[in-house]
């Protein structure tokens, strides 16, 4: 019998990407969207029509488990947050609400409905924040800087609680960045990968960034996803960095998209301090060996790679649009 998934944040990047892996592997998956007018919720639908959608608020408890009433997973997967670390700075107690306390609301729902269902928590690196070694590990102590890496702690430690008092299977990813064509615009990588190619095609001219001094340990999001289902696969839950092992700056990131495009970053790329965060996160690199020895995991798709894919795919999507001719004929005499 089919095993069946329920993904909160199933709209996202990493929604998408592991729905299609878990559709791959035979599961019956459900997206958890909130409204029924929500706008993104038709895109991914489109995308993946065998994806099922229902209901569900990441405030609400009462609407979690009419949800796992409803769809009787075996697997939860809780990608949903408030994601964009720039963003948690100005909703600093949203972001608490969603990344922090809706992780204890899916965990408590799922302790109420059936506490024999297998949960997955989204975990990320930026809750090292001011590390306190390099590279950083499972036991790599936490010190976030910024609204959106304390919430990401808070659901961290409240998985780990549920583990342990409560008997149930949750596991924690600890992913570093992972990104990809599907990444949202506002990131950094995507809004590189997408100005790039307008530049390219003559529809921009300048690319507006803040510190491009900060090193990142960039993975593919296809990738990362393969490791959320192996987690959940062991016989005893644990939880485990998911990362590339490298480390490059932002600066290095726009070399390589840049370059790809026969373009010098150089001449494109402004500082704009607005876009400098509060609190600055200087460099994260993570080691993934625990991952790579008990689940037998390892990234496929390399930095370079991951960059010309984004880039690709932005200045594919740019040329099918027409914007590129829709801009000559508009500068046309």
């Amino acid at each position: 019998m089919a095993r069946t998934a329920l993904i909160t944040g199933i709209t996202g990047q990493d929604g998408s990407y592991l729905a299609e892996h878990l559709l791959a592997q035979g599961y019956e998956v459900w997206g958890l969207v909130r409204g029924q007018n929500n706008p993104r919720a038709a895109t991914v639908q489109r995308l993946i029509p065998d994806l099922r959608l229902i209901e569900g608020d990441l405030h609400d408890q009462s609407s979690l488990i009419a949800a796992l009433e409803a769809a009787r997973p075996d697997e939860v997967y809780n990608l949903g947050a408030i994601s964009f670390v720039a963003l948690s700075f100005k909703q600093a107690i949203n972001t608490g609400e969603i990344t922090g306390l809706g992780v204890t609301r899916v965990l408590d729902a799922i302790r109420v409905v059936n506490p024999r269902i297998r949960f997955y928590q989204a975990s990320s690196s930026e809750m090292f924040g001011k590390v306190r070694e390099t590279p950083q590990n499972e036991l790599t102590p936490f010190h976030p800087r910024s609204p959106y890496g304390a919430a990401k702690a808070y659901g961290h430690h409240i998985t780990v609680n549920y583990r342990e008092s409560y008997g149930m299977h949750a596991v924690s990813g600890i992913l570093f960045n992972h990104e990809s064509p599907r990444r949202g615009m506002e990131f950094v990588t995507r809004k590189i990968t997408h100005t790039a190619a307008r530049i390219k095609l003559g529809l921009e001219r300048e690319l507006r960034l803040g510190n491009l001094d900060a090193r990142r340990d960039w993975g593919y999001a296809g990738d990362y996803v393969r490791a959320m289902h192996l987690m959940l696969q062991q016989s005893e839950p644990d939880d485990y960095v998911i990362a590339s092992g490298e480390s490059h700056s932002v600066r290095e990131f726009l070399a390589a998209a840049f370059g790809h495009l026969g373009l010098r970053w150089e001449d494109h790329v402004v500082v704009d301090e607005r876009f400098l965060r509060p609190a600055e996160v200087d460099v994260l690199v993570g080691d993934a060996g625990k991952a790579r020895r008990v689940l037998g995991w390892q990234p496929g798709v390399g930095f370079a790679d991951l960059v010309v894919m984004m880039v690709e795919s932005d200045l594919r999507e740019l040329t099918a649009s027409g914007a590129a001719s829709a801009s000559a004929s508009a500068s046309a005499p």
